[in-house]
């Protein structure tokens, strides 16, 4: 065997795939461990989505492959979703095309863009994914910081006065991923027009509208936005379904064709079931979304409570599904996640994870049952 690819030099073992067997070794061990690190909603679907899901699976032709481009149901259900929410009117047969997840497109888009040697906008703090994806086409990311004391806004400044000239995407995110920022129409506007002056194809990952956040956005509702931007989306987080890999990617014909092209050539398209559940998922009314915030609201007031006993400092008007938190000054975020782990048997996140900016923080999953973050809010105060 002559080795291996160059490219794994670039990038290490994703942190919560090594930190989470670590994790399952406790348990294993009989460690009481309660997972607050990872975003894995642990609500189940509404019951009409897995109906949906199941008697798909009788119909003769749900198990063979299926389109690249998912079914017309699925685009059009994704283009309602599009209208009813966010005020976006898309073509189903052109401006829309179904993912296996929105990491899958993360991937996607970036094959179907970069070329080595190009340079890609990575937000700092931000989605680790954006930096390894990067790496292992070996182009190069270059970080913008977001400033905590702007509400997580880029920093202007330094942004306009990078180098430019070799950037080639912008990876956003708003709501943001982890530090809960909303995010505005006047900030997406300075974007469009920052990408827009640049030349730089900017690339909205979007996939935390509803959680606890009662203004959802899309950036292609702006006005000129398709020449310049793509979006992602997710079912996973809005209708508990993360594990089923439904994603969708919204914009320009031609900027899908060229994603396309390399995900025609990477799978052999979505299970039939899962796109009819996706189907029923989408067609949910508002009270679906309400329901789900009204548990996140209560288990988050919990955290807030565990982030008061740590002395920690939260944004109360963040959103989305995770809380995150800074450390008081004198205090290691590194060595906090530790303690609790190892004394309290509570796994929390470091912001480290997510860039330089994130050092001081740590970040808490409301992926919790309520029940456990009670028991985990007493083990603080025992």
């Amino acid at each position: 065997m002559k080795g291996y690819s160059e490219r794994l030099q670039e990038v290490q073992e994703y942190y919560f795939s090594k930190k989470l067997q670590e994790v399952q070794e406790l348990r294993n061990a009989g460690k009481p461990i309660i997972n607050m690190g990872i975003g894995s909603p642990d609500l189940p679907p509404d019951p009409r989505v897995t109906v949906a899901l199941h008697e798909t699976t009788a119909l003769p032709n749900a198990h063979g492959y299926q389109s690249y481009q998912g079914t017309a149901e699925l685009r059009q259900a994704m283009a309602d979703f599009y209208s009813r929410n966010y005020g976006v009117s898309l073509d189903p047969k052109t401006q829309i095309l179904p993912l296996m997840g929105s990491k899958e497109g993360i991937m996607h888009i970036s094959m179907a863009f970069l070329d080595e040697g190009d340079e890609v906008l990575v937000p700092n703090p931000g989605y680790p994914t954006y930096t390894s994806v990067t790496k292992l086409l070996k182009a190069k990311p270059v970080y913008f910081d977001l400033m905590e004391r702007s509400g997580w806004e880029p920093d202007w400044e330094a942004l306009e006065n990078l180098d430019l000239s070799r950037v080639k995407l912008m990876w956003i995110n708003y709501p943001h991923m982890p530090t809960g920022a909303k995010g505005s129409r006047e900030l997406f506007i300075k974007l469009l027009n920052f990408a827009s002056r640049n030349n730089i194809l900017l690339v909205h990952d979007n996939p935390y509208s509803f959680i606890l956040n009662e203004e959802p956005l899309s950036f292609l509702s702006l006005p000129g936005s398709m020449d310049h931007v793509l979006e992602l989306n997710s079912l996973s987080k809005t209708f508990n379904i993360p594990g089923w890999r439904v994603g969708m990617l919204s914009g320009r014909k031609d900027y899908l064709q060229a994603v396309l092209r390399v995900k025609s050539n990477m799978d052999s398209g979505m299970f039939l079931g899962i796109q009819a559940g996706a189907v029923a998922a989408l067609h949910l009314d508002a009270s679906w979304i309400s329901s789900m915030n009204a548990i996140y609201a209560r288990r988050r007031a919990l955290v807030w409570e565990m982030a008061r006993q740590l002395q920690l400092e939260v944004d109360e008007g963040a959103v989305g599904l995770f809380v995150w938190a800074r450390v008081p000054e004198g205090m290691q975020a590194l060595e906090l996640v530790d303690r609790l782990l190892y004394e309290k048997d509570i796994f929390i996140t470091p912001g480290m994870v997510f860039g330089s900016k994130g050092k001081d923080h740590v970040r808490f999953s409301l992926c919790v049952d309520e029940g456990l973050i009670k028991e985990a809010l007493n083990r603080l105060t025992k």
